[in-house]
């Protein structure tokens, strides 16, 4: 009973796999909730442990990787039973659940960051994150146009999915936006954006292992984990996170789950009655919110519990339940032919290398300042620590969570600005 797969103990997951067959093989599958669970639980996670094992994959985010692009595949070959897929498909469209979750990781996320790393770590790495990301843009677009993608293909479907910050907290609010744009199901949506995110997160694991390489032959480039350059304290040192490791009450996981849906609902009569994006308006009130002292310790206790439940509970299960039943396996094959795979390596390179070079100019160390950048491409908090750990970095995984989760918001709220703006 203490081994698990995923995070269900290994008789516990036996024994549901085997009723989940039995319902199928005699015809008793249905829409009941605790039917859904289980399906979602068993597949998601068995996927998951299969693409953490495998040589080479399990580096680039394989759990991730396999459980949001096999079930498209599984579904469409057959292999998942059918009247599994019509029970989860029903389930995830009517409860729209997916919502709910994107509003408890963004939320979470954000509340659970310590302010002083979010606000002085934000001007910190401001500079290089702002100019690798434009530097990026023009070399993606530059790229992508020039090898036949069109402009804006390159720049919606291409290089604003690798900087939206992974797929969770990026591709899918970024694609629920797009879909109330063009008319195009989310699902078909996300299929062309999913290849960009998931090449982008391996050139930058890769530019990782490479900037670790360079960092030893050249130390003088290197704070070894150090993002500061200068003989003072390097920012880490002094951050403070209120009650780490304390014990959580439900009363504080229910306060932060209450107030997730609070902003969530408050974006929802945002673009109801003003059209803005849902998930932008959530993440600029979660930031406004954080930033004005309304988040006391123990709410971000709180939060800090419900963004790892999700990540850890929901997050394959979301992830298997959506490949499964809206990516098409068509359209995201097309998305990993060579123009795509092209114009990803260089944005990424792009992105990286202007933050390597910037860092100079304000008084960080190059690589530090490189990887901290380049984790703006990557695929969520699996993505950041696969390209820190491809580095030996993870010390500087707040840094990196700056990044991806603001740096990937921000991001996603100007290209959804600018898609309103200028249409798909």
């Amino acid at each position: 009973m203490d081994l698990d797969i995923g995070i269900v103990p290994l008789p516990v997951f036996v024994t549901l796999a085997a009723l989940i067959a039995v319902l199928t093989a005699t015809d008793h599958i249905t829409g009941e909730l605790a039917v859904v669970i289980g399906i979602m639980t068993v597949f998601a996670f068995a996927l998951a442990e299969i693409g953490k094992r495998l040589p080479l994959v399990r580096s680039i985010g394989g759990a991730a990787i396999f459980v949001t692009i096999v079930p498209s595949y599984l579904a469409y070959q057959g292999l998942i039973p059918g009247a599994a897929v019509k029970a989860i498909g029903g389930f995830f469209s009517d409860t729209k659940v997916l919502s709910l979750f994107i509003a408890f990781v963004i939320v979470g996320s954000i509340l659970s960051m310590d302010r002083s790393v979010l606000i002085r770590g934000f001007a910190k790495i401001f500079v290089p994150l702002l100019a690798g990301s434009v530097v990026a843009l023009a070399v993606g677009t530059a790229v992508g146009t020039a090898t036949g993608l069109g402009l804006k293909h390159t720049v919606f479907f291409v290089v604003v999915p690798i900087m939206a910050g992974g797929v969770g907290e990026g591709a899918i609010p970024l694609t629920i936006g797009y879909a109330s744009i063009v008319s195009v199901t989310q699902g078909e949506l996300l299929a062309r954006v999913l290849p960009a995110v998931f090449v982008g997160n391996l050139t930058a694991i890769l530019l990782a292992g490479l900037l670790s390489y360079l960092g030893r032959g050249r130390p003088d480039l290197t704070g070894n984990g150090r993002l500061d350059a200068g003989a003072g304290p390097d920012l880490l040192d002094a951050a403070e996170e209120p009650g780490r490791g304390a014990a959580v009450s439900v009363q504080q996981v229910a306060a932060a789950g209450v107030t997730a849906v609070t902003l969530y609902l408050a974006g929802v009569l945002a673009h109801s009655l003003l059209d803005w994006p849902a998930p932008v308006v959530m993440l600029a009130l979660a930031v406004l919110l954080k930033l004005l002292h309304g988040v006391t310790p123990r709410l971000q206790q709180g939060s800090r519990f419900v963004y790892e439940f999700c990540l850890a509970a929901m997050a394959f299960p979301m992830l298997f339940t959506f490949s499964a039943t809206q990516t098409p396996w068509e359209t995201l094959v097309k998305g990993f032919s060579p123009a795509p795979l092209v114009t990803c390596a260089a944005t990424v390179c792009a992105m990286a290398g202007t933050g390597f070079v910037v860092s100079r100019w304000v008084k960080l160390h190059p690589i530090e300042g490189a990887l901290v950048t380049g984790t703006h491409s990557g695929m969520g908090g699996a993505g950041d620590i696969a390209i820190l750990t491809a580095a030996d970095r993870m010390r500087l995984m707040p840094f990196a969570q700056i990044a991806t989760r603001i740096g990937g918001g921000i991001t996603v709220t100007l290209a959804l600005v600018a898609a309103h703006s200028v249409g798909l």
